[in-house]
């Protein structure tokens, strides 16, 4: 294979997994270079049946003909799977008995009478197969030259593709235990410029009234108060990158903070046009406090106004702010309070304040 033509086609295999669909311009840069009527790429992943694939191809324009590999690999998925890897094979040579007449047709191939075959191997388990197929002609040295001469890209481009899948999975499922718990993140350069967030701190800033982006793409809070204070914090951590994390109040209906911390002792993507300065993590009740306290009298078994007094004590609330909250007196509030700590099992405000935030109504 020419250097030009190697380099476009390595070229396109690491690109590929950025594709829609998957290395599309690879498989069709493979079918044209063997002057093949198919090629495909099949993934099976470590963990999944052997019947489970991931298959790719590209044709020739106009032709609707698909080389079913899944039928060709369950008559002996074992056989398959245990090709030497990098090798190529003749997928006739593969069959017992000897394959028939070519005039007789190959059922395992459909309407494709020849194809070549080779398997790659990724370190953590993962299978590959490419496929090139034609109708008539059979194939020969070179197109099993260009196939060998492919098997290393081809390993990693499925070990990057796999890596790749590993961490979006871990992240969707990160991101979704981030979303139950209604946390969020956002990254501000020094002069309050949103450089990037997350989906649930994007939906914050869509639906919540008390944080928004300017239409130049600053980072504003409603509260004048709350707005000073973080501006402060920016100015701050400009002025000191290992200044302490600084903690604002947004809301209390529905309840929602911040914590502003430098970025000085985190290591930031380098790819990024503007190196953020901050990192915001936001915390917002989607639950009404109403709701909140609902969730709490089922949990703990108290009455609705120790509930409301144990959630005002969880947010931070002194037992006088609390008692002024609700709407009764201090001594009244001291009463509830005592039954808050016998029924929840716990002595302080700092133990119920631990336990509320433990609980699965952080999730609900």
């Amino acid at each position: 294979m020419r250097s030009i033509d190697e380099l476009d086609m390595v070229e396109a295999l690491h690109e590929g997994q950025f594709e829609q669909p998957l290395w599309s311009t690879f498989l069709e840069r493979l079918r044209r270079r063997a002057q093949a009527d198919y090629a495909s790429l099949l993934i099976r992943r470590a963990e999944a049946p052997f019947n489970e694939l991931i298959e790719l191809f590209a044709r020739a324009p106009g032709d609707p003909g698909r080389l079913r590999f899944e039928t060709i690999y369950l008559l002996d998925p074992q056989r398959y799977h245990a090709l030497r890897p990098g090798r190529v094979y003749d997928l006739q040579d593969l069959r017992e008995p000897p394959a028939a007449p070519q005039n007789a047709g190959n059922p395992e191939l459909g309407e494709f009478q020849h194809a070549q075959l080779m398997r790659v191997a990724e370190p953590g388990g993962c299978t590959a197969w490419v496929v090139i197929a034609r109708r008539a002609r059979p194939f020969g040295a070179a197109e099993g030259a260009l196939l060998s001469s492919l098997a290393r890209h081809i390993g990693l481009a499925v070990r990057a593709f796999v890596a790749v899948e590993r961490e979006r999975y871990r992240s969707e499922v990160a991101q979704h235990a981030l979303h139950r718990l209604n946390f969020g993140w956002m990254s501000l350069a020094a002069d309050g410029q949103l450089i990037d967030f997350d989906v649930n701190a994007e939906r914050m800033l869509q639906r919540s009234q008390v944080l928004r982006r300017t239409s130049r793409g600053r980072l504003m809070l409603a509260s004048p108060e709350a707005d000073r204070a973080l501006g402060k914090a920016l100015r701050t951590f400009e002025a000191n990158p290992l200044a302490r994390p600084q903690a604002i109040h947004l809301s209390d209906e529905p309840w929602i903070d911040i914590l502003v911390l430098s970025t000085a002792d985190r290591a930031m993507p380098a790819n990024r046009t503007r190196a953020p300065m901050t990192i915001i993590y936001i915390h917002g009740d989607e639950q009404t406090s109403t709701h909140r306290v609902e969730q709490i009298v089922d949990l703990f078994g108290l009455s609705r106004n120790e509930a409301r007094l144990a959630l005002a004590l969880s947010r931070g609330r002194s037992i006088a702010e609390a008692a002024e909250e609700i709407g009764i007196s201090l001594e009244t509030a001291r009463s509830y309070s005592k039954n808050v700590y016998a029924k929840t099992g716990t002595r302080r405000q700092a133990d119920l304040v631990r336990l509320i935030l433990i609980s699965v109504i952080t999730l609900a």
